[in-house]
């Protein structure tokens, strides 16, 4: 699973740190960090906080592609 956050759209009202405090956590007032490939135990909360997101600023990627597939690494 793969988690992508588009911080220029984030607004920092951190209703993801909330719902999700596994994945999301706030740095000072505005500053949002975000583990990009959170475990699978993670999948409801990150519903959750997507859904929650006033700015939709989250997009949860639930593809099984290889790392290497989306790089173009072989």
């Amino acid at each position: 699973m793969r988690l992508v956050v588009d911080l220029n759209r984030c607004q920092g009202y951190a209703q993801c740190a909330f719902l999700a405090p596994g994945v999301f956590t706030m740095h000072g007032e505005e500053g949002l960090l975000y583990d990009p490939e959170p475990g699978e135990d993670q999948r409801e909360r990150l519903a959750r906080a997507s859904a929650a997101c006033p700015v939709q600023a989250i997009l949860v990627d639930s593809a099984d592609v290889p790392a290497e597939a989306v790089s173009g690494e072989r």
